[in-house]
C-alpha cells in the first residue's frame, strides 16, 4: 500500500505562484508513475502533470507554467505552479500507479491522496 499526502495549497492572487508537495509512505515511488490531477467545482477530475522514468508530461493548459519534479531519496513529488490563473482554482490530488504501461487516466492510478485546495483570486 502507498499513502499519499498533499500539502502546499492555499489562496493566491492571479499571476502568483504556489508549490505543492506530495509525500509518499508505505513504498518507494521511484518506479511509479506519479501524477497531479485537479478537480474544479462542478467539473470532472483532470490530469495536470505526471512524471515517470525521468520523462515529464503536462496538460496543454499548464504547459510552460507548471513544473513537476520528484525527489526519490525523500519519496516526494512536487508541483511548482507559476503564473496562476483563476481557472487553475481546484482541489489538487497526487496519485501514483505502477502499471507496465503508464496510463495518465484516472483509471491508470492505483493510489490517491485526499487533495489540497488551490484558490486563485482575480
Amino acid at each position: 500500500q502507498v499513502q499519499l499526502v498533499e500539502s502546499g495549497g492555499g489562496l493566491v492572487q492571479a499571476g502568483g505562484s504556489l508549490r505543492l508537495s506530495c509525500a509518499a509512505s508505505g513504498r518507494t515511488l521511484s518506479t511509479y508513475a506519479v501524477g497531479w490531477f485537479r478537480q474544479a467545482p462542478g467539473k470532472e477530475r483532470e490530469f495536470v502533470a505526471g512524471v515517470r522514468w525521468g520523462s515529464k508530461y503536462y496538460a496543454d493548459s499548464v504547459k510552460g507554467r507548471f513544473t513537476i519534479s520528484r525527489d526519490n531519496t525523500e519519496n516526494m513529488v512536487y508541483l511548482q505552479m507559476n503564473s496562476l490563473k483563476p481557472e487553475d482554482t481546484a482541489v489538487y490530488y497526487c496519485a501514483a500507479g505502477n502499471r507496465p504501461t503508464t496510463d495518465w487516466s484516472l483509471n491508470g492510478m492505483d493510489y490517491w491522496g485526499k487533495g489540497t485546495l488551490v484558490t486563485v483570486s482575480s
